[in-house]
């Protein structure tokens, strides 16, 4: 059995005075806190060299180590890079060998690819089914790609996924070198072992995790459910405030990092690392998790989402969700993000002479909601926790008519929404495929009817003779289409050149200013 060393005579190992976190019957780890700061941890005090990072020896004949999330030349402000002072360094492996293709791994999201398509319909999937109790399914083979954009190696676009896992990872650890994955926990808690210290990460909670760093994943509570944003060649960054100011949204110091715990380990152990969607594997003869000190800025956190402080409108109009943005990925394209993650948790609503619900609208980005626990408000179709709904770019959308009457004509009080609840939406800039994995080898997709749109029927023409009189009041002519309306099948051509058809009656009206 491997021997964990954690640090004990200091509060989280850190330096003392400095603030950790406080363990809890739900996590017993300590954590840093702050936002992409340069932290520096160790186990054993005095491994951190001083003044310097490549020492001619290091304190116990230790290695030295470093791991880059941006390139060399990027500026002060950009970068990202971590050291680490280990027992034994990396390249101690044996020979990389190709596993067998993952079915329902993608990491090529060209419209190329036989394996994905670009659709303008939406799709709805119910809660993704758990494993059988007879397969072993750990969170490596538990990975199902849903959607992406752009391809791993191009260093542009993302990938989401889900992972379905009923057993823990012994002696078997995961190294994504495709990019950043975002983990959103919806059943049972994950138990992370990285080489930076341990997360325990709940539903309610997400954990960050950057490419080239190496974890593993237990399982506490049993089987887990939840899921995955990928993003190639970006990193995730807290969005600007603007005129919300210094406070608001997600604080940067409600973020939490591993604090350096190392193992004794000499056991055999495997790897596993994706590249370009591709699965390798190699062998060695010790842990992966033998850091016993280390600092930098390129390092996992997690984030409680119930921690996010809501912002918005409280007299009247509606304000855009990006008020609701937890993280973002900005693309090559200046002024752009390639993705926001946004979080919807339980907050008041109060706006007066204002249509509460989502509005019809037609979007430049692709919306991928989920739902971690309690229920979605939405009515144009279910989302269940541990389901997910995509919603094409520029196609339109919006709550049912039922919904809308209900909102047009109910008195407006202050009321909580989203009461016990937390939902998400990755909102994803360029056109986003499915995959094949998702369109059909799902039981749980959802079939929407086909006439659930049919029922929506204007009110505009029950108010022709309020039209006509405010034409007149205008100076302008009438419509004076109210009795012909009456006589259904009846054609009527108005002045214009154009006809629509309302009920049977073709109507063209080109007013305005003669």
């Amino acid at each position: 059995m491997p021997t964990s060393i954690v640090p004990s005579s200091l509060p989280g190992g850190t330096a003392r005075g400095h603030y950790a976190t406080i363990p809890s019957p739900q996590d017993p780890y300590h954590y840093q806190v702050g936002f992409n700061n340069r932290f520096a941890s160790e186990a054993l005090p005095g491994t951190l060299p001083l003044g310097r990072n490549t020492p001619q020896r290091c304190k116990y004949d230790l290695f030295s180590e470093q791991l880059n999330g941006t390139a060399f030349i990027s500026s002060r402000a950009t970068l990202q890079h971590a050291w680490f002072y280990r027992i034994r360094p990396s390249v101690v492996h044996r020979p990389l060998m190709k596993l067998e293709k993952y079915a329902d791994l993608e990491g090529n999201f060209s419209s190329a690819n036989p394996k994905v398509e670009y659709a303008p319909f939406g799709n709805v999937w119910n809660d993704f089914s758990l494993p059988e109790e007879s397969a072993k399914v750990d969170f490596v083979q538990g990975l199902k790609t849903v959607c992406g954009h752009g391809e791993a190696t191009s260093r542009e676009g993302l990938a989401i996924h889900v992972y379905l896992a009923n057993t823990s990872m012994t002696n078997k650890a995961f190294c994504n070198n495709d990019g950043d994955m975002m983990i959103v926990p919806q059943q049972g808690r994950l138990d992370i072992q990285t080489e930076f210290g341990r997360m325990m990460v709940r539903p309610g909670e997400i954990a960050v995790i950057q490419a080239g760093i190496r974890f593993r994943v237990s399982l506490p509570d049993g089987p887990i459910r939840g899921y995955i944003q990928e993003i190639f060649g970006s990193h995730y960054e807290l969005p600007e405030l603007g005129p919300i100011g210094s406070n608001g949204m997600a604080l940067p110091r409600d973020f939490e990092t591993p604090v350096a715990s190392f193992d004794i380990d000499i056991s055999s152990w495997q790897i596993v690392y994706k590249l370009a969607g591709q699965l390798y594997t190699c062998t060695q003869d010790h842990t992966p998790f033998d850091v016993v000190a280390w600092h930098g800025n390129y390092a996992p956190y997690k984030y409680c989402l119930e921690r996010f402080i809501n912002s918005a409108t409280v007299d009247r109009e509606q304000s855009d969700p990006s008020i609701y943005c937890v993280l973002l990925a900005k693309s090559k394209v200046p002024g752009v993000n390639l993705t926001e993650f946004l979080v919807f948790t339980e907050k008041w609503a109060v706006t007066n002479d204002t249509f509460r619900p989502p509005y019809y609208h037609r979007n430049v980005n692709t919306e991928i909601m989920g739902m971690v626990y309690g229920e979605w408000y939405g009515t144009s179709h279910p989302l269940e926790p541990g389901g997910l709904s995509y919603e094409p770019a520029l196609m339109p959308h919006g709550e049912s008519i039922e919904k809308w009457r209900e909102a047009t004509t109910a008195k407006l009080e202050a009321q909580r929404v989203s009461k016990d609840s937390i939902a998400f939406m990755f909102h994803i800039h360029p056109h986003v495929a499915v995959t094949e994995y998702a369109l059909k080898r799902c039981p749980n997709m959802y079939v929407a009817p086909v006439d659930m749109w049919d029922n929506i029927q204007g009110g505009f023409l029950d108010h022709l003779e309020r039209i006509d009189e405010d034409l007149k009041a205008a100076g302008l002519p009438a419509l004076g289409l109210e009795s012909s309306l009456k006589t259904n099948g009846k054609h009527v051509k108005g002045e214009g050149e154009e006809e629509t058809t309302t009920n049977g009656v073709k109507i063209a009206v080109e007013n305005g200013p003669k």
